[in-house]
């Protein structure tokens, strides 16, 4: 276990921010979980390099990027991101999720991703979280369905995955959904949204 800083804990898991110190633990993960990650999610540069880029990714205020741990031992089952987060009038992101072989199917990302929409709408300030997800990755839609998602429409030739233009499903919640309530970020103005462009996509698994 790389960091014991948890920000939220479930019952059964526990999520922190991720560390340059999880590259050995993902990078073996993704490599077991080739065949499971299959189409749904395109192959990652996990090199030390290229991890701490995208570990650097997360100092900046428009991404946010988590581990999910199991509270016994703390092994990494799963990882969650917000891109793309708007502020001023909109407060969004946009969800993205993954699982790993050894440890899907117990419900540990469902128990992680909710306390992520959990940690959004309460430590993060923000109104409104998306998932887009392919119409195949039916574990996926599965999850955000469980979470109190709901579907608002499909987007056609929405990402670049497994080489070709993919559709994809688009899903949301918004704190009202969860019983909580959000306001526009301090200085907002008719102007629009500051941080971020809207664009793009998290990687979703089954959990």
């Amino acid at each position: 276990m790389a960091d014991q800083s948890f920000l939220v804990r479930g019952p059964r898991v526990v999520v922190r921010r991720v560390s340059v110190r999880d590259r050995e633990e993902i990078a073996a993960l993704e490599r077991e979980s080739a065949a499971l990650h299959g189409p749904w999610v395109p192959a990652r540069d996990t090199s030390p390099e290229a991890f701490r880029a995208y570990v650097a990714k997360f100092d900046r205020p428009t991404h946010e990027g988590f581990v999910v741990c199991l509270r016994a031992g703390g092994a990494i089952v799963g990882g969650v991101n917000i891109n793309n987060v708007l502020r001023g009038f909109l407060q969004s992101g946009s969800l993205g999720y993954v699982a790993y072989a050894s440890t899907t199917g117990h419900g540990y990302m469902t128990e992680g991703v909710r306390l992520v929409v959990e940690y959004a709408f309460t430590g993060l300030g923000l109104h409104r979280l998306e998932a887009n997800i392919q119409p195949g990755n039916v574990p996926s839609l599965r999850l955000v369905e469980r979470l109190g998602f709901r579907r608002e429409g499909y987007a056609p030739h929405f990402q670049y995955l497994d080489g070709a233009w993919r559709g994809h499903e688009r899903w949301a919640i918004t704190a009202e959904m969860t019983g909580h309530s959000a306001q526009p970020s301090a200085g907002a103005s008719g102007a629009g949204p500051s941080g971020g462009d809207g664009s793009g996509s998290g990687r979703r698994l089954p959990g």
